[in-house]
Order: structure tokens, then C-alpha cells, then sequence
């Protein structure tokens, strides 16, 4: 996917950022991260590595990204509407519930319009999100699974930000297929567009059209 560089990962970050007691990471692990570097997001998307969480694999990678329709435009100050991360799990001996030595495991957040509440079948639309994505993507994977939940906060006194926020959040992972993972991290940032209500690459919104 065009429109954007690429993810800017130098070697430090990606040292930085493994969980191991292992001197050096495996030659598989090293292929599947150079590989999920590669992803060229679009311009409403932004990507930064992100350190991962410690103890889930021998070995861990992970990266967020967040999106906002301003963005592109440069003129968007505000907390992203839309935010993700991707993380990547690598056991070189195996895990039974994974069927192979890695898995990825994403949560999504993204911000709901007041028609959208209580809309009984926005999980199933979520889910489509993710699967359509991978599908896209030809991101060939076994073993998915997760949840997708609405969530509602109200703040109270003195914390700042708008008095209540809605959302809908996904958690799930799946086991990919191969070393190259180029094509889950394309898929991944399909699904935060697609979250964020971001149209199709090259498809304008109707506020940016001109007759």
C-alpha cells in the first residue's frame, strides 16, 4: 500500500523492543520482523514501534498505529479517533494452541458515533473488519479467534476530555502462516481504516470531491 514511508524500525528499535533471555534473536524471528517493516501505510495512518509486552513469548515485537481522517490534511490536533497495535509472538519450540512457532495478537479501539450505540450487530461488523482485511491481503492464517466489545466511559470533576466516550474494541489473534508477515501488517492497517471509517484507497469522501 502506497502514500506513506515506510516504518521506520532501525536495528536498535528492534533490539530494543525483543523480550529474551536468548542472546540473539532466531533467524526466523529477524525474517518475520524485517518483513512486517516493510508495510507502506497510507497517509491517515501513523506507525511507531511500540515496546512489547514482556513474558508472553521468548521472543516479542510489536508496533501501534493510530489513525484520523485529519490527519492526511495536516490540520488534526486532537487524540486519534481510531488506535491500534500488533503484536508478535515467536516460540521456537511451539505452542499447541497457536499450530506453529508464532502469533500475532491486536487490540483496536475506535471511537463510535451516537447513531452507532447499541446497534446489535456492530460485532459483527467489527469482526468483518478483520477477517475481510486478512482475507484482502492474502494474509494466509490459522487458529483466529477474539472478541469485540462497546465500551462506555464517563468522566467526572476534574479530569479533562468530553464528559462521555463510546467505543468498540476488538482483541484477537491469529497464527500466520510463513516468515514473511508483510502482508498481516498490510492487513492490520486495513482493519484500523477500516475501523476508523476511512474510505477506499484512491476513493475520495464526498467533503473532498469537487463537481
Amino acid at each position: 500500500m502506497c502514500g506513506a514511508p515506510r516504518l521506520r524500525i532501525t536495528q536498535s528499535d528492534l533490539e530494543s523492543s525483543l523480550v529474551s533471555d536468548a542472546p540473539a534473536p532466531p533467524l526466523e524471528f529477524q525474517q518475520a520482523v524485517t518483513s512486517m517493516r516493510t508495510v507502506r501505510p497510507r497517509p491517515e495512518l501513523a506507525l511507531a514501534p511500540l515496546e512489547a509486552p514482556p513474558r508472553l513469548a521468548p521472543w516479542t515485537w510489536a508496533f501501534s498505529v493510530e489513525a484520523d481522517p485529519a490527519r492526511e490534511h495536516g490540520d488534526d490536533t486532537d487524540e486519534p479517533d481510531t488506535s491500534g497495535r500488533l503484536i508478535l509472538l515467536h516460540d521456537p519450540a511451539g505452542q499447541d494452541a497457536w499450530e506453529g512457532t508464532f502469533r500475532l495478537v491486536c487490540f483496536v479501539q475506535a471511537r463510535l458515533e451516537p447513531e452507532q450505540l447499541g446497534d446489535e450487530m456492530l460485532p459483527v461488523v467489527g469482526w468483518s473488519w478483520l477477517t475481510e482485511a486478512l482475507e484482502f491481503a492474502g494474509a494466509e492464517h490459522v487458529a483466529l479467534g477474539g472478541t469485540v466489545t462497546q465500551t462506555s466511559s464517563v468522566r467526572f470533576g476534574d479530569i479533562a476530555g468530553p464528559r462521555r466516550d463510546d467505543d468498540v474494541e476488538l482483541r484477537a489473534s491469529w497464527s500466520p502462516v510463513g516468515t514473511d508477515l508483510s502482508r498481516h501488517a498490510e492487513a492490520f492497517c486495513a482493519l484500523i481504516a477500516s475501523a476508523a471509517g476511512l474510505p477506499p484507497v484512491g476513493v475520495l469522501p464526498l467533503a473532498h470531491r469537487t463537481v
